[in-house]
C-alpha cells in the first residue's frame, strides 16, 4: 500500500513552513544550523526553531502567512541557539550531524502513477487531499477537499486510471489547517515511498545527515535500480554506502556540496522538497 498527500495537507503544510526557514537561513549564511519543528491547526501555528541564524517575528509571520493563506493566524515562535556539544562538534567542520539508518528504495510503477494521479487532482482542486493505493486490490481511495465526486470522476486521469477509484468514502469535507492540525515530518511514507530515515527529512539543514544522506541515498537508489543503505554516528567524517552487495566509502563533506546542488536545482529549496517530498 501506498499513499502521497499534496502540499495543502495540513502536515505537509507545517513540512513547508519548516522548510522555507530553513531555505531563509541559507540567505544569511552560507552553512547555517538549523532543525525546525511546526504544529499547525486551528487558527495557530507553534515553532521551535534550534538555529545559528536569529529570525525577526516578521520574517516568520511572512512565511507562515504566505504559506496557509491567512492573515489571521496566530503564530507563536520560539528560536534557541544549538546544544554547545553539537555546536562544538560541527565547529570549523562538516560532519554528520545527527546518527541514523538511510535506505533508498526505487520507485515502483504503480507509486509513480499515484504521484502522477495526486498532482494531476492538485492541479485540478488545490485544497487539502490524501491519496492510498492498495495494491493487492488495486483500489484507489481518493479523499480531496472542495471537490464533488462528480468533478473527480470527470478528471481525465481518472478515467484513464489502471485502479479502482474510491472517492471520498466520508462524503464531501472542506479539509485543511483550519479544521485539522498537521505537525513536521509526519508525512515521510508519502514523501519517500518504501525508502527509510532514522529521523526526519523536513525542517533540517544539510549538516543534517537526515537531510542529505536521506537525498543520497535516494537519488541513488533511482539511478541504479538497487536498493541503497547507510548507516551514520554523529560526528563521522566519512560514511559507508552499500548499494545491492557492493560497498563504498564516501566523505561526508563531499555528499553535503553534492545534495546542495541537487536539493536547490531540483527542488527548488527546501520549501520545495517539503512541498512534495521526492516524487
Amino acid at each position: 500500500m501506498y499513499e502521497k498527500v499534496n502540499p495543502d495537507h495540513p502536515d505537509k503544510v507545517a513540512d513547508r513552513i519548516a522548510g522555507a526557514i530553513v531555505d531563509l537561513a541559507y540567505t544569511k549564511s552560507p552553512d547555517p544550523r538549523a532543525a525546525v519543528e511546526v504544529l499547525i491547526g486551528h487558527g495557530r501555528c507553534h515553532i521551535i526553531n534550534e538555529s545559528s541564524e536569529h529570525f525577526s517575528e516578521e520574517e516568520i509571520n511572512t512565511i507562515v502567512r504566505r504559506i496557509t493563506k491567512s492573515s489571521t493566524i496566530q503564530v507563536d515562535y520560539a528560536e534557541y541557539p544549538q546544544d554547545v556539544h553539537l555546536s562544538e562538534n560541527q565547529n570549523g567542520h562538516i560532519r554528520c550531524g545527527d546518527n541514523g539508518i538511510f535506505k533508498g528504495v526505487p520507485l515502483s510503477e504503480e507509486q509513480k502513477t499515484l504521484s502522477k494521479i495526486a498532482h494531476a487532482v492538485y492541479e485540478a482542486f488545490p485544497y487539502d487531499g490524501k491519496y492510498i493505493l492498495d495494491t493487492a486490490s488495486k483500489r484507489l481511495i481518493l479523499c480531496q477537499s472542495n471537490a464533488t465526486e462528480e468533478d473527480l470522476r470527470s478528471l481525465p486521469i481518472l478515467a484513464e486510471c489502471p485502479f479502482v477509484p474510491e472517492i471520498n468514502p466520508l462524503g464531501e469535507w472542506s479539509g485543511g489547517p483550519d479544521v485539522d492540525s498537521g505537525v513536521t515530518n509526519r508525512k515521510l511514507g508519502s514523501d519517500m515511498a518504501d525508502s527509510l530515515t532514522g529521523g526526519g527529512l523536513c525542517g533540517k539543514d544539510l549538516s543534517k545527515a537526515d537531510v542529505t544522506l536521506n537525498l543520497y541515498a535516494w537519488k541513488l537508489a533511482q539511478e541504479t535500480g538497487k536498493e541503497v543503505s547507510i548507516v551514520c554516528a554523529i560526528g563521522d567524517t566519512d560514511v559507508t554506502v552499500r548499494v545491492a552487495e557492493e560497498t563504498r566509502t564516501c566523505r561526508f563533506r563531499d555528499l553535503v556540496n553534492q545534495m546542495r546542488e541537487v536539493l536547490f536545482r531540483d527542488y527548488g529549496g527546501f520549501e520545495g522538497l517539503a512541498t512534495w517530498g521526492y516524487f
